[in-house]
């Protein structure tokens, strides 16, 4: 999946998979996320939640958000993003609220969501359809009544510093694959210094100018590996990475294993550099 992405006016999307650092994106889905095992940590804004087991949490569309994992234990989450036209009578609400705190503890959370879910997950295996549509709707509203009966909903204002955080964000998703991409050159072409550009990479993304690049860089060659013509190196150069020793680095510290023995395991495929 590209960073810096939108789901169509009518598609859903939910899986279950292995919680990883996911750099801060934006899209125009709503997006919930219900914690199935280990802990997880939710950025929205400015504000990192911490997430454990049975917790559930909510971004709303258009709300800069990421996801990070300091546990050295396995930890999962259920991910669920929807269009803003499933939310049916609570559509005005996602558009001009946002929740105070996005995260529910276990304990708030009603029984109906989860199995809501569920339901969810099961239909993603069902074929396009309008019966596929309209449950997908009601559940999406069950979940949505359930959550906002605890959530405490604000009006959403523009908060101070969000312009220079969305320029960069959606100015990281446009350029990340260039090889010339620098901190330098981002200021220049935004319009701000270095150091205030640093400043939000610290405080707001909880990372640094390089991490942050090679976590985009690193999400791209994930999504190209799919590719059973590509070799590793090629897909890395085309997600942006300039040095094999860099992206081997970068691969390393997340899934502790290279590359082609990471691509072999997960698709059955050797690496096309080796056939």
């Amino acid at each position: 999946m590209h960073f810096f992405y939108e789901l169509k006016e009518d598609q859903m999307e939910i899986y279950e998979k292995e919680s990883v650092h996911y750099p801060p994106h934006i899209h125009k889905s709503m997006e919930c996320i219900y914690v199935t095992s280990g802990t997880l940590e939710l950025g929205v804004g400015r504000t990192l939640c911490h997430m454990e087991t049975g917790d559930f949490g909510i971004v709303f569309p258009n709300v800069i958000h990421h996801y990070q994992v300091f546990s050295r234990e396995e930890s999962r989450a259920l991910y669920f993003l929807a269009p803003p036209s499933f939310a049916g009578f609570y559509l005005e609400q996602l558009q001009t609220c946002q929740p105070k705190d996005p995260v529910l503890p276990a304990e708030l959370v009603h029984p109906d969501i989860p199995y809501a879910l569920e339901r969810l997950r099961e239909l993603a295996d069902v074929g396009e359809g309008q019966q596929k549509e309209v449950l997908g709707k009601a559940f999406t509203q069950i979940i949505l009544a359930r959550a906002f009966a605890c959530l405490n909903l604000q009006k959403r204002g523009e908060q101070p510093g969000q312009d220079i955080v969305y320029d960069m964000v959606a100015y990281m998703a446009e350029h990340y694959t260039e090889e010339e991409m620098s901190l330098t050159r981002m200021a220049q072409d935004l319009g701000y210094s270095p150091f205030a550009l640093s400043r939000v990479f610290s405080h707001t993304f909880h990372t640094n100018f390089n991490r942050y690049l090679n976590e985009l860089r690193l999400n791209q060659a994930l999504s190209l590996m799919q590719d059973a013509d590509a070799s590793v190196t090629d897909l890395a150069m085309n997600a942006g990475f300039t040095s094999m020793r860099t992206f081997n680095r970068v691969f390393q510290e997340r899934f502790h294993m290279p590359p082609r023995e990471y691509r072999k395991r997960m698709t059955g495929k050797a690496d096309a550099a080796e056939k």
